[in-house]
This record gives structure tokens, sequence and C-alpha cells, in this order.
């Protein structure tokens, strides 16, 4: 049975998290109500508001900002300097099924600097390229491309 760590040195633990990975680094916060399983890997100085889920093969960069309500599944690569708005929505399984679990998750990126607006949705597989913004409520379906602006269900690049 995991355990739920209580103190890392450098790392701000709410009393009303569960983290049981030791891979986070100096500065960062975690509110409460939230869970970061054992093998996450969390960069330095980075802010995880409350009600949110980080699993085991997910990697954060440092600075990242992760609003409340967001779920970070196994695949993910988020880089530094992403600002993950609240109750944005990531996907890692393009044909999911009840009790039928792939081999291995698809991997999304996200690249430096890149902003996901709120109630946005990745779908799995793609790369969000550095610096872009995804617009509040897009769905995001196809690569971005750096520095563009995207927005829409689907999205659309609009600058």
């Amino acid at each position: 049975m995991l355990k739920k760590i209580k103190f890392i040195e450098g790392v701000y633990l709410d009393p009303l998290s569960e983290v049981q990975s030791y891979n986070i680094g100096t500065g960062t916060k975690v509110w409460q109500w939230v869970l970061i399983l054992q093998g996450a890997r969390v960069g330095k100085d980075c802010n995880i508001c409350a009600h949110s889920l980080i699993e085991d093969d997910v990697i954060v960069g440092d600075e990242v900002t992760i609003k409340s309500g967001v779920y970070l599944w196994n695949g993910l690569r988020v880089g530094d300097k992403v600002f993950i708005g609240p109750n944005a929505t990531f996907t890692n399984d393009k044909y999911p099924r009840s009790k039928e679990r792939p081999d291995s998750f698809e991997k999304t990126i996200l690249g430096h600097g890149c902003s996901i607006g709120a109630n946005a949705t990745i779908l799995c597989g793609i790369e969000i390229g550095e610096n872009s913004v995804i617009g509040a409520g897009s769905v995001v379906t196809r690569n971005v491309p750096p520095n563009s602006k995207v927005y829409g269900n689907p999205a659309r690049i609009i600058g």
C-alpha cells in the first residue's frame, strides 16, 4: 500500500492533499484535495490548485500553474511555464472502452509557455506548440503550431 507523503523539504503540501511522489521540485505548492501518484514528476515553483489529479506517467515542467479541477492522465508531458486553466480536460486514449486498458497511452505534449483556457478539451496524441494560446472552451483535435492562438470546436487558428 502506498503511503501519503507528509513532508518534502522546500515544497508546500496542504494537509488535505495526498502526495505519493517524492519527485516534486522546491518551491512548488500543492493545495487541498490534490492527488499526485507515485511515478509523477513535478518541477520546481509550480502551483497545483485544489481538486486536481496527476497520474503516474506524467511529467510537469518548472513554473507551471495547474488551476482547479484539472486531471493530468498518463502520457501527458507539460513543458516549463505552462498555464492550464480551470477544468481543462485531457484525454489519453483515442478509443476508450470500459475494462479495456491499452498497452500504452498516447503522448500529448504541451510546449514551453503555452496557455490552455478554462474548460478547453485537448485530445490525446497531439502537440501544443510553445507560446501558443488555446481559447476557453475550445476542443483541440490536432497539433497547434508554436506562437499561435486557437479557438472553437474544433479549434482553428485565429492568430
